[in-house]
C-alpha cells in the first residue's frame, strides 16, 4: 500500500516509517497539516495516518478539509487524548479508525491492513490466484505449501497485482503504491522487481504479462 504519515514527532514517525517500510509499503512522512493537504492532493494514498497534535492545525482540520473536497482514502487517527468527545468528534468528521498513544506497533499494522483491504473492497486477509496464496496479514505469499521467498518491493509489487488480478494497473498507478516519493530508485526499479518476480513465479502460474504502453496484469496463466 501506499501510505502516508501526518505526525510532527520525529523519533515517532521515523519508528513507524521504518515499520511500515519493512512490512512492504511505500510510505510517505509529513510534518504539518498544510504539507499533508498538499500531497494528498497529488498521491493516490491507500491509507493516512494522521495525528491530532500538529504544530499549524490540528488533524481534526486536517481531516475535515479532507473530506470536504471530497478525499475518501481512509484515515487512521492517532491521539494523545483520551476523551471521548475527540473521538466522537474524529468520527463524525470522517475518521475511519482511532488509535491511542502510546500504542502497540503490531496492533498499528493491523489497523492499517484492515483499512488498505477496506478501500481496495476487498476485507479478506487472503488473495488466491490460481496457485498463489497471498497472506496479508502474515506478510507472507505461497505457491501450494511453498512460501516465496520475496524482497520488499517484490511483495509489495505482487501484492498490488495479486488485489487486482485481471486487471491492468497502469505503470504510473504500480510505481506509486510501491515506492515512496523520498525513496532513491533509479527509473527501471519497477521493471527490475518484475522480471525478479516472474523468475520466482511457477510455469504453471500465475503469470505477470506486460501491456505494451500501459502497466501490467496478473493472471491466473
Amino acid at each position: 500500500m501506499r501510505i502516508l504519515i501526518v505526525e510532527d514527532d520525529a523519533p515517532l514517525a521515523r519508528s513507524i516509517v521504518t515499520l511500515l517500510r519493512g512490512a512492504g509499503h511505500a510510505v510517505d512522512h509529513v510534518e504539518s497539516g498544510e504539507d499533508a493537504l498538499v500531497i494528498a492532493a497529488d498521491e493516490p494514498y491507500s491509507v493516512i495516518v494522521l495525528d491530532v497534535g500538529l504544530p499549524d492545525m490540528d488533524g481534526f482540520t486536517v481531516l475535515d478539509r479532507l473530506r470536504r473536497r471530497g478525499d475518501r482514502v481512509p484515515i487512521l487517527m492517532l491521539t494523545a487524548r483520551d476523551a471521548l468527545d475527540d473521538r466522537v468528534r474524529g468520527l463524525d468528521l470522517g475518521a475511519d479508525d482511532y488509535l491511542r498513544k502510546p500504542f502497540d506497533t503490531e496492533e498499528l499494522e493491523a489497523r492499517i491492513r484492515a483499512l488498505g483491504r477496506r478501500r481496495g473492497g476487498d476485507p479478506t486477509p487472503e488473495i488466491v490466484v490460481g496457485l498463489l496464496t497471498i497472506n496479508r496479514s502474515a506478510g507472507e505469499a505461497r505457491i501450494g505449501s511453498q512460501v516465496l521467498d520475496l524482497r520488499r518491493r517484490e511483495w509489495a509489487v505482487l501484492e498490488t497485482l495479486a488485489s487486482r488480478a485481471g486487471q491492468i494497473v497502469p505503470r504510473e498507478i504500480l510505481h506509486a503504491e510501491v515506492f515512496g516519493i523520498d525513496e532513491p530508485v533509479g527509473g527501471n526499479a519497477l521493471e527490475v522487481n518484475i522480471t525478479r518476480l516472474r523468475a520466482k513465479l511457477p510455469a504453471a502460474g500465475p503469470v505477470i504479462r506486460t501491456v505494451r504502453g500501459v502497466g501490467y496484469l496478473l493472471d491466473e496463466g
